[in-house]
C-alpha cells in the first residue's frame, strides 16, 4: 500500500523530543499524487503541528485541495485516531466517504470515512447566511 510505506516513511522524520510519539501521514489527492507529513513538536506545546496537517498542507502548496484518501499512523498499541483539528480539516478538503486509516508500526489498523470520524463536521454551508 503506496500510502502506508509514505506514512511510515516519512514517520521516522518526525520531531518529537518531548513526547517521543512520532507520527507520519500521507493523503492520496484527487490526481493521484501521495503527499506526505510529520508531527513537529514545539518546546512551547500548543505551538506543534500534527503530522496529517502537514500532510494537507504539502498538497495544497502544490496546488492541490481535494484529498480522497488518508493514512495516518504511530508506534501506539491502538491504531492512531487524528485529533479533532485534523479530522476537522481533512473534512475541508475531502467528501464524507473518504477513508481514513489509522494504522500502528506493529501491523494493526483500522479504517473509517471521514463523516465516521466526524459526523456534523462544520462545513461551508455553516457560514451561508442564505
Amino acid at each position: 500500500m503506496p500510502l502506508l510505506k509514505a506514512a511510515r516513511t516519512v514517520r521516522e522524520n518526525a520531531h518529537a523530543p518531548y513526547s517521543n510519539f512520532k507520527v507520519g501521514a500521507a493523503v492520496r489527492a484527487v490526481s493521484g499524487k501521495i503527499y506526505v507529513g510529520c508531527n513537529v513538536e514545539n518546546v512551547a506545546y500548543p505551538e506543534g503541528t500534527c503530522a496529517e496537517a502537514g500532510a494537507i498542507a504539502a498538497m495544497v502548496a502544490a496546488g492541490e485541495t481535494e484529498l480522497v484518501e488518508a493514512l495516518v499512523i504511530a508506534d501506539s498499541p491502538l491504531p492512531v485516531s487524528p485529533c479533532g483539528g485534523c479530522r476537522q480539516k481533512m473534512a475541508e478538503f475531502g467528501a464524507a466517504n473518504v477513508p481514513v486509516t489509522m494504522a500502528t508500526v506493529a501491523g494493526k489498523s483500522e479504517t473509517l470515512r471521514l463523516e465516521e470520524l466526524l459526523p456534523g463536521a462544520f462545513s461551508p454551508q455553516h457560514m451561508d447566511k442564505g
